[in-house]
């Protein structure tokens, strides 16, 4: 392992130690100065990303991590405060005068491993939580997106400690020595595979882990939906990022019959919204790297190849030297083909057809659990009968994508797409010991219940098992 990031990881250790429960003043500030490194940077984050990305609009990076980011700091800033209090609960009848409290406290230090698609959201977003609850924090930021992280790094050294926050950047390796830190607890958002490795890793130390995983996230569009208005909210939803979103629409299930209709509206909203793509459109983002806009061609390819039909939804052919890779449809999928076995993580969306709603259920029930699950309809029955009968990490009804961007919500897979969850009071439960705590009274019967078990024990004991 690496000497720097072990001492780095001790003099936190240390720092905690010395200081187990900080006040929320002392909390307070710690979010102050993140909202602020956040604020004060904003285009040099946004040029940094899109660098590395080859391109990414500026208003992009603006809506789905600047904006989130900061919300999130802000909600913790309104009610860390009563989050950290002592809470009292109630105490057993026979175990009363005493009484009972949970009394929230740092769990210590807290790794967290960032994912490229977005890298300062998905940094920002769980540090939030951990600063909040009060603990130290490491973050390793992906070896995909080097100009943010460099930046990142620099940010964070100028406005914190080093025993505060700090950040490691490198390659997989790298990311391997971290995850074998004995941290006090481990966030990992990324892939389902390397989530495998991180949650070995912690093993060894028996690290707690939240794993913020992907899959394959469907989109119902219900025989009561707005259908024109529920393939607008997918393709808002599958372009965002070009599709490199965890929680983006994996495929489409619609009502039998309706596949030529949902291509034929998708193309006008396509359209609609990034117009003369081809040109002189700068709102599309590219493929972060050669190697992912490679996948995607191959995926595309090997659907083809197997009977699926694909339909482009404009003219503009993938460009490999800019990596802007259009949205393409695909129907005639079936589950053999690589396509509907893997998370897709890019502008490729499968159309599949169903004769019933409860056929779409079982679908969907027939394979992993996915992080998100997008349902487009209008009748109150058949969402509530989707509701029961689904289980996912989110849900979004009628909209794709923002239930992550609300904070009194937690945010995690279940199952093959993650573990325990984040966001808001949720996030500082997840980084917080909530201790429980019996006071006993000093008049108590409590002396009535010990050797030697005589007739008064046995008289005792008939009023306490009844």
């Amino acid at each position: 392992m690496r000497q720097d990031m072990r001492q780095t990881f001790d003099a936190m250790r240390a720092a905690s130690l010395r200081a187990q429960t900080p006040p929320w003043p002392e909390r307070a500030d710690r979010l102050q100065r993140l909202r602020a490194l956040v604020k004060d940077n904003r285009e040099k984050i946004a040029a940094a990303i899109s660098a590395d990305f080859h391109h990414r609009a500026f208003q992009e990076t603006e809506l789905a991590e600047v904006f989130p980011a900061l919300e999130g700091i802000a909600h913790a800033l309104r009610h860390g405060r009563h989050w950290m209090r002592v809470r009292r609960r109630s105490t057993g009848l026979w175990f009363k005068p005493a009484s009972s409290k949970i009394m929230p406290q740092p769990l210590g230090v807290v790794g967290i491993v960032v994912p490229w698609n977005y890298p300062l959201y998905l940094a920002v977003g769980p540090m939030t939580a951990a600063l909040a609850a009060g603990n130290r924090v490491m973050v390793k930021q992906s070896e995909f997106t080097p100009r943010f992280a460099e930046l990142f790094a620099a940010l964070v050294a100028e406005a914190f400690a080093p025993d505060e926050i700090a950040v490691v950047n490198g390659d997989a390796e790298a990311a391997r020595e971290f995850s074998a830190l004995p941290f006090d607890h481990l966030l990992f958002t990324g892939s389902t595979a390397v989530g495998h490795h991180v949650m070995r890793a912690a093993s060894d130390n028996l690290t707690p882990v939240t794993l913020e995983l992907g899959g394959k996230s469907p989109a119902i569009i219900g025989p009561g939906a707005d259908f024109d208005k529920a393939v607008e909210r997918i393709l808002v939803g599958k372009t965002l990022n070009a599709g490199q979103t965890c929680i983006a629409p994996d495929y489409v299930l619609v009502p039998e019959g309706q596949q030529q209709r949902f291509a034929d509206s998708a193309r006008r909203v396509f359209a609609s919204m990034y117009p003369d793509l081809g040109n002189s459109n700068t709102d599309y983002t590219s493929i972060v790297s050669p190697r992912h806009f490679a996948r995607l061609q191959e995926l595309a390819a090997a659907a083809q190849q197997e009977g699926a039909a694909a339909v482009p939804l404009c003219d503009t052919a993938p460009d490999p030297a800019t990596r802007r890779f259009p949205p393409v449809l695909l129907t005639g999928v079936n589950d053999g083909m690589r396509v509907m076995r893997e998370e897709i993580f890019g502008p490729l969306l499968p159309v599949l057809p169903y004769a019933g709603i409860d056929e779409a259920i079982a679908y969907v029930n027939a394979h992993p659990r996915p992080l998100a699950l997008y349902l487009f309809e209008k009748n109150g029955a058949t969402i509530d009968h989707v509701m029961r009968q689904t289980v996912s990490g989110g849900v979004s009804i009628n909209d794709t994508l923002l239930h992550i961007a609300q904070d009194d919500l937690p945010f995690g897979g279940v199952g093959a797409s993650g573990m325990g969850a984040y966001h808001g009071e949720y996030g500082f439960e997840t980084f917080s010991k909530l201790k429980p705590i019996f006071r006993q009274s000093a008049f108590n019967g409590a002396g009535l219940l010990k050797p030697p078990y005589g007739k008064t024990f046995a008289r005792m004991m008939k009023l306490l098992v009844r």
